[in-house]
């Protein structure tokens, strides 16, 4: 109190420290989830089969057979796979007529099992999503992306409106939410409508190409969550994931689908496959990696924080040497007069940090009421980062008040009272 500058400029280095690691820690967090929400708008941890060509010789035949994905192929997956918990059909096509009683566009749709709809976020925000009825019975029901929704019927209420694709008849039974999606292989969900797989097949089968109605555009599959989670384990042990390597889970589709097309199981290019769960993990790796730099860089901010809280301290030891002397004259021990700069010393630290800490929450508050980005959830602050920034409040507080308060506790009584500032 003696010296109110002083120990606010002294302060100032922790409680700087305390909101760096508030701050950053928040933001990377807030960055994170941003961007997970994100990414598993086009699914989480899903993996995409799609055709593809021989790259070495198999069944008689030389390297570059086509091989086309179909129908049996969706169920000996659906039946033989342990890795795999969700499978689909996918059946696609571009550039379709569609009309409504208000406007006209040319869409992409997509033929679907109702399953399809988990496992790639489709949900809707009015109506309904597509059932296991709408699928046996192929009903003519389309669910219609956000965008193309306002293309054809503007503001109105599309639920039960009839609408024409390429002539057929359809009625709208559900409207995809608007995904905030930056990611697809065949475009984006909202400007996209999804039918039922048979009805799709009965109506607009593949053609051409030596195609039949039993091929399909791709199989969409869903691993078992423990699965992307030994991927993380194998990430956080080896820093890396080696891509010479086939995953077990392509392995296994590549094992399952390849005798019924007779190429080799070992062949990757044989099938295009994408592997969401991949993106996911390199995220999260590049994440933690930015998480542990702006961690370091609060701790050094905090160290010197400390150091000047530690020289403060020396000072006032030398600046109060004759009043060591005389309380300890007057009877105080070495361990009463550690005890008191240790004190004052973790007190100064603590005081500076609870500062921070309110400053820096306040802050992530006050930036939280701004419009935010689709890629950034905000500042946000868990207890980990709260619990982190008072460990290492405290552990500095202590090595910065211990030394000060020895230096005190071992000044000799007579040397103490003999001492001339």
């Amino acid at each position: 109190m003696a010296h109110k500058l002083r120990s606010f400029l002294t302060m100032f280095g922790i409680i700087w420290g305390v909101i760096s690691i508030v701050l950053l820690s928040a933001l990377s967090t807030g960055f994170q989830q941003g961007n997970m929400y994100v990414l598993k708008e086009l699914g989480k941890n899903i993996i995409i089969i799609r055709n593809g060509r021989t790259s070495a010789q198999a069944g008689g035949e030389r390297a570059g057979k086509l091989i086309r994905l179909d129908i049996g192929d969706v169920y000996a997956l659906k039946e033989k796979a342990k890795l795999l918990e969700h499978v689909t059909p996918e059946l696609m096509r571009g550039g379709v007529s569609a009309k409504s009683a208000f406007n006209a566009s040319s869409t992409q749709m997509s033929g679907v099992w109702p399953v399809y709809q988990h496992i790639r976020t489709i949900e809707v925000d009015r109506g309904r999503l597509i059932g296991e009825q709408d699928n046996a019975e192929a009903r003519r029901v389309v669910v219609i992306g956000f965008e193309m929704c306002k293309q054809l019927f503007a503001d109105r209420n599309p639920i039960g409106q009839p609408i024409q694709l390429n002539g057929i008849p359809y009625t709208v039974i559900g409207r995809v939410r608007k995904k905030e999606q930056d990611s697809n292989y065949t475009g984006a969900d909202n400007n996209r409508l999804f039918m039922p797989y048979e009805t799709m097949r009965k109506d607009f089968p593949m053609t051409g190409n030596n195609f039949t109605s039993d091929h399909v555009s791709a199989i969409i599959a869903a691993p078992y969550e423990y699965i992307a989670e030994e991927l993380n384990r194998i990430v956080e042990r080896e820093g890396k994931i080696n891509f010479e390597k086939i995953g077990p889970v392509e392995s296994e589709a590549l094992s399952i689908i390849a005798p019924r097309h007779d190429f080799d199981p070992k062949d990757r290019e044989a099938l295009s496959m994408w592997n969401t769960a991949l993106e996911t993990v390199f995220f999260n790796k590049m994440i933690s990696s930015m998480r542990e730099f702006f961690i370091a860089v609060s701790i050094i901010t905090l160290a010197l924080g400390g150091i000047g809280v530690m020289n403060i301290m020396l000072i006032s030891v030398k600046e109060r040497t004759k009043e060591i002397g005389i309380r300890k004259a007057l009877g105080a021990t070495s361990r009463n007069v550690q005890r008191q700069f240790f004190s004052e010393g973790l007190f100064l630290t603590l005081l500076s940090g609870t500062i921070g800490l309110g400053v820096g929450i306040g802050l992530c508050k006050l930036v939280n009421l701004l419009p935010l980005p689709a890629r950034f959830s905000g500042m946000i602050i868990t207890w980990q980062t709260a619990a982190f920034a008072v460990g290492v409040l405290a552990l500095i507080g202590i090595a910065a008040a211990t030394y000060p308060a020895r230096r005190a506790a071992d000044l000799p009584p007579i040397e103490a009272l003999r001492y001339e500032m």
